[in-house]
């Protein structure tokens, strides 16, 4: 099914398990032009800090997401979302999940690199409150290409201080 008019379409994002893996695979071909073949994420996700997550919509994985833990930050490995599920809500469902796991005590950034060429990419992560920390020179083994690292920092809420009362003037009024 194609989307025309785009709404958000509602995901449930989920571990990713090894009946996922055509699906996966068939997003990831028609994503990159370098596509990470299935030895690739099998190798990643054997690792023990590496959690692969799909995002189902109807029974059918429409994104999935890469990414290892690391002692203060979560690296972003591999990100994408199938052709007819873009620019519905679904990257930024599955940005939330991630975001959702930072903490000022544990983990407090997500970076990722993104391509100098993708430049949908750079302002999806841009639109979801990543920044460009640095560029990454010839970054890739199958092209020149530079990357850049991209970076979303956790800031606790701040809660704004209620203004004291005074009781007796508001009494007195």
């Amino acid at each position: 099914m194609h989307f025309d008019q785009k709404q958000d379409v509602r995901v449930h994002i989920r571990w990713m398990i090894r009946r996922d893996m055509p699906e996966v695979l068939d997003i990831e071909d028609e994503s990159f032009e370098f596509p990470w073949l299935e030895e690739d994420f099998i190798r990643c996700l054997r690792q023990r800090n590496c959690i692969g997550m799909v995002a189902e919509h109807e029974d059918q994985v429409v994104g999935f997401m890469i990414y290892e833990l690391h002692k203060t930050r979560i690296h972003v490995l591999n990100f994408a979302v199938g052709a007819d599920h873009r620019r519905c809500g679904v990257g930024s469902q599955m940005i939330a999940k991630l975001l959702a796991k930072l903490s000022t005590q544990r983990r407090s950034r997500v970076v990722l690199e993104v391509r100098e060429t993708n430049l949908g990419a750079q302002l999806f992560f841009r639109e979801n409150g990543f920044r460009a920390v640095s560029v990454l020179r010839a970054y890739y083994d199958d092209t020149p290409e530079d990357a850049y690292l991209m970076q979303f920092r956790y800031r606790p809420e701040r809660v704004e201080p209620a203004l004291p009362v005074n009781r007796i003037s508001r009494l007195a009024g």
